[in-house]
């Protein structure tokens, strides 16, 4: 692709980071021939400024009923969504009957709070699994992917909303154009698009390359998220960094000339414009960044295992398949990795076809050292696994850059 798949601008490839698997594409021993693999590189547009993929993996090869990701599994992003929903009903979900959308509501936890509050909601996801969770905890769910005629067919049945939400979800759809068109047609005039993803601003300041891949299409920034929003008669209104992720933005999208925009909107594409984000040679250092980060982490683990000692990881994210295949990690460096989600369990990374083990196994008996492929739920995890460090055990961390936690 050398077009930009949101205004056709000429896109101009800064990262290569090899040929890669579908990141959540857990499989069982003995059924890893014919693995799928795409080359994950990464553009920007030299028109609206948008940082995207060079490729798209076709969306049903990610989305599916057996799709691995529950956002309910931590408890800090439990305590997120749960806040954001008593949020958005204090401010948005106001008023006679109001009507609540989530895009890729996944196993229904925010939801769940908005639908215990009495409001009326929806939840749009592609993926059976997760959507049947949801249904358990009382969450209506339409099990779809989001575009225009999901949207009309919403509208329809249900009139507009006042808010459609999303969470890690947007940077996910390649096909904006009609997802706008879907969200012109089912808000309110007055109603507002709400979205959360991985902010540019913090993968580049982190070297936190692992954020980039198959599902991960856009790396939005709020001059690329007010350049797609005026493209389709909605402005950028209002802006909050996030701490959950590694590091995120919450972007509030209205109809142009329904809000005024928030100081916290200028503030933030002055501290865009200060830092050159998403400008090319920005992009390149960062570039450079991450081919350093490659090299010191093999040359950590190699050593490591020259010396002796037994290095396992923690955390079988969907991130770690990026780090993993791009720096040519697989069980002879790292034996294993430790996951509390049932379904990747007793199977292998994709890939690098590590073994995943039951977080309860960590200590049968403790590693020498951890990668820390979980690295965004730091705290939560070595408060857990306080013991590993008491019995001596160390930590490997690999951003903002390569590091063992004495």
């Amino acid at each position: 692709m050398s077009t930009c798949r949101v205004c056709a601008g000429p896109l101009t490839e800064f990262l290569d980071l090899g040929a890669q698997p579908n990141s959540d594409a857990f499989l069982r021993p003995g059924e890893t021939d014919g693995e799928f693999f795409f080359r994950l590189a990464v553009g920007r547009c030299g028109s609206c400024t948008m940082v995207q993929l060079m490729e798209e993996v076709p969306r049903e090869r990610m989305f599916h009923r057996d799709y691995p990701y529950h956002s309910s599994g931590s408890s800090v992003m439990r305590e997120h969504f749960e806040n954001t929903a008593r949020r958005l009903l204090a401010t948005e979900a106001t008023g006679s009957d109001p009507f609540v959308v989530e895009i890729g509501c996944n196993d229904g936890v925010m939801l769940a709070t908005v639908g215990r509050a009495g409001v009326r909601h929806l939840g749009v996801d592609p993926s059976e699994g997760v959507a049947d969770e949801a249904r358990a905890k009382g969450v209506r769910v339409r099990t779809a992917f989001f575009e225009e005629s999901t949207a009309l067919g919403i509208a329809a049945a249900e009139g507009r909303a006042n808010v459609v939400y999303a969470a890690n979800t947007l940077c996910h759809i390649p096909y904006l154009d009609s997802v706008f068109r879907g969200l012109d047609a089912l808000l309110k005039p007055d109603g507002v698009f709400v979205f959360e993803d991985p902010y540019l601003g913090e993968i580049v300041e982190r070297t936190s390359f692992d954020q980039i891949y198959d599902e991960h299409f856009y790396f939005f920034t709020a001059r690329s998220v007010r350049n797609l929003a005026r493209r389709h008669g909605f402005e950028l209104v209002d802006v909050l960094r996030l701490p959950v992720h590694g590091g995120e933005v919450r972007y509030t999208l209205a109809r142009r000339g329904t809000r005024p925009p928030t100081a916290a909107v200028a503030e933030m594409l002055a501290e865009e414009e200060r830092k050159a984000l998403a400008e090319p040679a920005t992009l390149e250092r960062f570039a450079a960044d991450v081919r350093r980060t490659r090299d010191e982490l093999v040359a950590l683990l190699k050593g490591l295992h020259a010396d002796g000692r037994r290095v396992v990881a923690y955390g079988a994210t969907a991130k770690s398949a990026t780090v993993a295949n791009y720096c040519g990690i697989g069980p002879e460096l790292v034996s294993s990795v430790y996951d509390t989600t049932p379904a990747k369990q007793g199977r292998l990374t994709p890939g690098s076809h590590i073994p995943v083990r039951p977080s309860e196994a960590f200590d049968e008996p403790y590693p020498d050292y951890a990668l820390l492929f979980a690295w965004n739920h730091a705290e939560e995890i070595m408060a857990k696994e306080r013991e590993f460090r008491a019995a001596g055990g160390k930590w490997i961390l690999y951003t903002p850059r390569v590091r063992v936690l004495e």
